[in-house]
Protein backbone atom coordinates (compact mmCIF):
# COMPACT_ATOMS: atom_id res chain seq x y z
CA UNK A 1 0.00 0.00 0.00
CA UNK A 2 1.44 3.58 -1.11
CA UNK A 3 -0.24 6.72 0.64
CA UNK A 4 -0.05 9.42 -2.03
CA UNK A 5 -1.00 13.02 -1.99
CA UNK A 6 -3.80 14.03 -3.97
CA UNK A 7 -2.97 15.81 -7.08
CA UNK A 8 -5.02 17.66 -9.30
CA UNK A 9 -5.07 14.07 -11.67
CA UNK A 10 -7.62 12.93 -9.09
CA UNK A 11 -11.10 14.79 -9.64
CA UNK A 12 -12.62 11.36 -10.69
CA UNK A 13 -12.09 9.53 -7.26
CA UNK A 14 -13.17 12.66 -5.35
CA UNK A 15 -16.41 12.42 -7.56
CA UNK A 16 -16.68 9.02 -7.12
CA UNK A 17 -16.40 9.30 -3.31
CA UNK A 18 -18.60 12.54 -2.70
CA UNK A 19 -20.84 12.54 -5.47
CA UNK A 20 -22.35 8.86 -5.08
CA UNK A 21 -25.47 8.79 -2.50
CA UNK A 22 -24.34 5.22 -1.50
CA UNK A 23 -20.86 6.70 -0.18
CA UNK A 24 -21.84 10.12 1.01
CA UNK A 25 -24.97 8.15 2.38
CA UNK A 26 -23.11 8.67 6.21
CA UNK A 27 -22.37 12.26 5.13
CA UNK A 28 -25.77 13.98 4.43
CA UNK A 29 -26.00 12.78 1.14
CA UNK A 30 -24.09 13.42 -1.91
CA UNK A 31 -22.40 16.46 -3.05
CA UNK A 32 -22.75 18.30 -6.66
CA UNK A 33 -20.45 17.43 -9.03
CA UNK A 34 -19.62 21.04 -10.02
CA UNK A 35 -16.63 22.41 -7.98
CA UNK A 36 -14.79 18.78 -7.34
CA UNK A 37 -12.55 20.18 -9.78
CA UNK A 38 -12.02 22.92 -8.17
CA UNK A 39 -11.66 20.82 -4.74
CA UNK A 40 -8.93 19.31 -5.90
CA UNK A 41 -6.70 22.14 -6.91
CA UNK A 42 -7.37 23.72 -3.79
CA UNK A 43 -6.62 20.61 -1.72
CA UNK A 44 -3.61 19.40 -3.83
CA UNK A 45 -2.18 23.06 -3.51
CA UNK A 46 -2.41 22.18 0.77
CA UNK A 47 -1.23 19.18 0.31
CA UNK A 48 1.96 20.22 -1.27
CA UNK A 49 2.54 23.17 0.95
CA UNK A 50 2.38 20.20 4.03
CA UNK A 51 -0.63 22.07 5.26
CA UNK A 52 -2.83 19.15 5.71
CA UNK A 53 -1.89 15.60 4.90
CA UNK A 54 -4.44 14.80 1.93
CA UNK A 55 -3.53 11.33 0.78
CA UNK A 56 -4.68 8.84 -1.97
CA UNK A 57 -5.13 4.65 -0.79
CA UNK A 58 -2.67 3.53 -3.63
CA UNK A 59 -3.04 -0.57 -3.03
CA UNK A 60 -0.96 -1.64 -5.36
CA UNK A 61 2.47 1.03 -5.70
CA UNK A 62 3.28 0.00 -9.65
CA UNK A 63 -0.38 1.48 -10.19
CA UNK A 64 -0.36 5.28 -8.82
CA UNK A 65 -3.58 5.54 -10.30
CA UNK A 66 -6.15 3.37 -9.09
CA UNK A 67 -6.98 4.49 -5.77
CA UNK A 68 -8.84 2.58 -2.60
CA UNK A 69 -10.23 5.87 -1.42
CA UNK A 70 -8.35 8.92 0.71
CA UNK A 71 -7.63 9.92 3.96
CA UNK A 72 -6.72 13.42 5.50
CA UNK A 73 -5.06 14.82 8.61
CA UNK A 74 -6.07 18.74 9.04
CA UNK A 75 -6.07 20.74 11.74
CA UNK A 76 -8.76 23.52 12.09
CA UNK A 77 -9.96 25.75 14.77
CA UNK A 78 -13.21 24.73 16.72
CA UNK A 79 -13.48 27.69 18.90
CA UNK A 80 -12.16 26.27 21.91
CA UNK A 81 -8.85 25.75 19.99
CA UNK A 82 -7.64 24.18 17.24
CA UNK A 83 -7.84 20.22 17.11
CA UNK A 84 -6.46 18.28 14.49
CA UNK A 85 -8.96 15.62 12.74
CA UNK A 86 -8.76 12.43 10.48
CA UNK A 87 -11.23 11.54 8.19
CA UNK A 88 -11.16 8.40 5.81
CA UNK A 89 -13.45 7.08 2.88
CA UNK A 90 -12.74 3.57 1.08
CA UNK A 91 -14.53 3.02 -2.47
CA UNK A 92 -17.07 0.48 -2.61
CA UNK A 93 -15.30 -2.53 -4.77
CA UNK A 94 -12.10 -1.74 -1.95
CA UNK A 95 -14.67 -1.99 1.50
CA UNK A 96 -14.37 -4.68 3.71
CA UNK A 97 -10.64 -5.12 3.11
CA UNK A 98 -9.07 -3.46 5.51
CA UNK A 99 -7.34 -0.75 3.33
CA UNK A 100 -8.90 1.94 5.52
CA UNK A 101 -7.94 0.81 8.92
CA UNK A 102 -4.30 -0.04 7.22
CA UNK A 103 -4.11 3.59 5.64
CA UNK A 104 -5.44 5.22 9.33
CA UNK A 105 -2.56 3.41 11.00
CA UNK A 106 -0.35 3.74 8.83
CA UNK A 107 -0.93 8.10 9.23
CA UNK A 108 -1.31 7.89 12.86
CA UNK A 109 1.69 6.46 12.69
CA UNK A 110 3.97 8.81 10.87
CA UNK A 111 2.23 11.57 12.60
CA UNK A 112 3.69 10.06 15.74
CA UNK A 113 7.05 9.67 14.26
CA UNK A 114 7.17 13.31 13.30
CA UNK A 115 5.59 14.33 16.15
CA UNK A 116 3.40 16.25 14.21
CA UNK A 117 -0.58 16.98 14.91
CA UNK A 118 -0.61 16.20 18.72
CA UNK A 119 -4.00 14.19 19.81
CA UNK A 120 -5.61 13.14 16.85
CA UNK A 121 -9.51 13.31 16.74
CA UNK A 122 -12.07 11.61 14.13
CA UNK A 123 -15.49 12.35 13.67
CA UNK A 124 -17.70 9.22 11.87
CA UNK A 125 -21.28 9.12 11.66
CA UNK A 126 -23.19 7.35 14.78
CA UNK A 127 -24.43 4.62 12.00
CA UNK A 128 -20.96 4.46 9.99
CA UNK A 129 -20.17 1.20 11.70
CA UNK A 130 -17.57 0.47 9.87
CA UNK A 131 -15.58 3.75 10.74
CA UNK A 132 -16.27 3.75 14.04
CA UNK A 133 -14.81 -0.15 13.88
CA UNK A 134 -12.02 1.10 12.83
CA UNK A 135 -11.76 3.98 15.58
CA UNK A 136 -12.20 1.20 18.05
CA UNK A 137 -9.92 -1.08 17.05
CA UNK A 138 -7.00 1.41 16.37
CA UNK A 139 -7.30 2.63 19.70
CA UNK A 140 -9.38 5.44 19.60
CA UNK A 141 -11.64 6.88 22.78
CA UNK A 142 -14.92 7.65 22.36
CA UNK A 143 -15.72 10.49 23.93
CA UNK A 144 -19.30 10.50 23.37
CA UNK A 145 -22.10 11.46 20.28
CA UNK A 146 -21.67 15.45 18.92
CA UNK A 147 -23.33 16.96 16.18
CA UNK A 148 -20.49 17.99 13.54
CA UNK A 149 -20.82 20.27 10.72
CA UNK A 150 -19.51 18.53 7.56
CA UNK A 151 -20.27 20.53 3.71
CA UNK A 152 -22.68 22.95 4.97
CA UNK A 153 -24.63 19.96 6.89
CA UNK A 154 -24.82 18.60 10.63
CA UNK A 155 -24.07 15.30 11.17
CA UNK A 156 -24.87 13.36 14.43
CA UNK A 157 -21.62 11.55 15.09
CA UNK A 158 -19.12 9.70 17.27
CA UNK A 159 -16.39 11.85 18.98
CA UNK A 160 -13.13 9.74 19.00
CA UNK A 161 -9.82 10.73 20.14
CA UNK A 162 -6.62 9.50 20.06
CA UNK A 163 -3.31 10.53 21.79
CA UNK A 164 0.03 9.86 20.55
CA UNK A 165 2.30 7.03 22.38
CA UNK A 166 4.94 8.34 24.59
CA UNK A 167 7.90 9.43 22.59
CA UNK A 168 9.60 6.33 24.48
CA UNK A 169 7.12 3.98 22.95
CA UNK A 170 7.04 5.06 19.52
CA UNK A 171 8.92 3.17 16.41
Amino acid sequence: MLLRDVTVDDVDAYVRMRCDPVMMADLGGPLPREGMADKVRRDAREAAADESWIKMIVPDPTRPEVVAGALTIWSHDTGDGPLSEIGWMVLPEFQGRGWGKRAVRALLERAWREGRWGDVHAFPATGNGPSNGICRSLGFHLVGEVDMPFADRVLRSNHWTITPPAPQLRR
